[in-house]
């Protein structure tokens, strides 16, 4: 497993995760949230950030205006590359190839982010699936 340097998949294999795409490709609200929630260690719920997902894709067509900001936040955390392009620009043009990508890499190291970060820290906190743990992250 690569911790730093590369994304663990490719941008175009949104189906080596099929229950992942469909989800995104029918509801993006859900996969964004699960994903920001994850990236922002919880101090927001995915409900939150679903929501505000679907406000912006409602009132303006354009939800990659907040789903590229954690793409960036997610690449910084893991140091992974702006590719194949800029954040915008990935998510401007392949919102749900970009949020399956994403998803697809928090599995990859470790986290299950349909159970938000709270049930990630809990399987954590009783041996289950331990997702990598940096200093001063994940406390109660």
């Amino acid at each position: 497993m690569n911790s730093t340097g590369q994304w663990s998949t490719g941008l175009c294999d949104c189906t080596s995760d099929y229950s992942n795409c469909c989800l995104t490709c029918w509801c993006p609200c859900i996969s964004f949230g699960q994903i920001a929630e994850i990236v922002n260690k919880g101090t927001t719920s995915c409900g939150v950030h679903g929501t505000l997902y679907s406000i912006l894709c409602l009132f303006t067509g354009c939800p990659y205006i907040y789903s590229c900001m954690y793409r960036s936040k997610l690449r910084h955390q893991y140091m992974l590359p702006d590719e194949p392009c800029n954040d915008c620009l990935v998510h401007c043009c392949c919102e749900c190839c970009a949020l399956c990508q994403e998803y697809r890499e928090l599995k990859h190291r470790g986290f299950d982010p349909s159970l938000g970060w709270h049930g990630n820290l809990a399987n954590q906190n009783q041996g289950v699936g331990m997702p990598p743990v940096g200093p001063g992250e994940m406390k109660r």
